[in-house]
């Protein structure tokens, strides 16, 4: 089968900049790794194809071979290749080299860069984020406030200056990595990379560490912060607080503090997202000839609320505006009064026989009960039947 023209392959027109080909050969060498296309049996032939492609035309010398004589150029007929010096193209023999390209393009991001640059991120890696789990009342999510909160982290050495050296001494370049902090190890036609076992992945080694924090370039320390909870903060509110986090490793940016804010069970009011419930206990002869009661409200105030003749457990009367604050705004919520009629005890003999006599006055001032036996007894009677 005839081989497929390399400017084809990569996508590219033949007087495309090294720029362009490096740029294209990426893009095809992702889109066709085995890797990702577990699917597709053809995409190992293919990809090797493209790497086949990139091998030449990404070399000055090649390149011109192929655009004067096209794939013969490096066949048997133009003898040992058309590279001044007989290198010649060694066929499959670079496709690690080339590899190695793409693969940090697809890992790079997860192996901590590459090249030099690479090494400086890692001489100056940035902290750890740090998460506080804070616990508030809910009059205080309701109010909002300053609260002070003291986080264990590590802050930058000031023996040393974040730098990890002893007495003004810089660190010096890992002999093993080459500053990069990181080795590679071929493997057939894998390039496996790892953080370099002698500087740890930093890039960098110490000769004289800093007697203060033994090189790290910081120490574990408390620090008391003030953090602004805003009002209308609920379960799983969390807030960012830049820069707060532990220092870097050797000067380097310092991460972030998050507080996750749990707000405690409160003993009278329940709380769904800006609205509040309150169950209100009211009494026999309330809930049957109606009344005021007064209820409590979350800012501390007292509401009064009026009853109806004849209120069931169960209904609800809504308080507008006195629930909690919505966050950031958006207005404040309602609270919702949920009626318990309360059931009399602890009767003396005069009570329950005002009650009896009572309950033989009123059995046709029973809405639901007259309801719900006449349901009953038409059940009985369709069983019966």
């Amino acid at each position: 089968m005839a081989k497929r023209d390399y400017y084809d392959l990569l996508g590219v027109a033949k007087g495309a900049s090294a720029e362009d080909i490096k740029k294209a050969y990426r893009q095809k060498a992702k889109q066709l790794h085995p890797d990702r296309n577990s699917d597709n049996p053809n995409a190992e032939a293919q990809f090797k194809e493209v790497n086949e492609a990139y091998d030449v035309l990404k070399d000055a010398d090649k390149k011109a071979a192929y655009d004067r004589f096209g794939h013969a150029a490096f066949e048997g007929g133009m003898g040992n290749g058309a590279r001044p010096g007989g290198a010649g193209f060694r066929g499959q023999g670079d496709f690690a080299s080339a590899f190695s390209d793409v693969f940090d393009d697809l890992f790079g991001d997860f192996m901590g860069g590459r090249g030099a640059g690479g090494g400086a991120r890692a001489r100056s890696a940035r902290g750890n984020d740090l998460r506080y789990n804070l616990r508030i009342s809910l009059e205080e999510s309701f109010r909002g406030m300053q609260k002070t909160v003291t986080v264990p982290t590590a802050v930058s050495c000031t023996s040393c200056k974040g730098t990890g050296a002893e007495g003004g001494s810089e660190p010096v370049t890992c002999p093993t990595c080459s500053g990069m902090g990181k080795v590679r190890a071929q493997q057939g036609f894998f390039t496996v990379e790892r953080a370099c076992p002698t500087c740890n992945g930093v890039g960098q080694t110490i000769k004289n560490p800093c007697k203060t924090c033994h090189g790290a370039g910081r120490v574990e320390k408390e620090r008391t912060l003030s953090v602004n909870i805003p009002a209308g903060v609920e379960t799983g509110t969390r807030i960012r607080l830049a820069g707060e986090g532990e220092a870097g490793m050797r000067g380097g940016p310092t991460g972030d503090l998050y507080i996750f804010i749990e707000v405690s069970d409160h003993r009278l009011f329940e709380r769904d997202g800006t609205t509040l419930f309150c169950r209100v206990p009211v009494s026999f002869t309330t809930a049957t000839l109606g009344g005021d009661i007064e209820v409590p409200t979350i800012d501390g105030g007292r509401a009064r609320v009026k009853i109806p003749e004849g209120s069931q457990t169960g209904r609800q009367m809504r308080l507008r505006g006195k629930g909690m604050p919505a966050l950031r705004g958006g207005g404040t919520g309602d609270m919702l009064i949920d009626l318990l009629v309360e059931t009399p005890v602890n009767l003396t003999a005069r009570q329950k026989e005002l009650l009896r006599e009572f309950d033989k006055l009123s059995s046709e001032n029973n809405p639901q009960s007259k309801s719900f036996f006449s349901a009953v007894k038409g059940f009985w009677d369709s069983m019966k039947g």
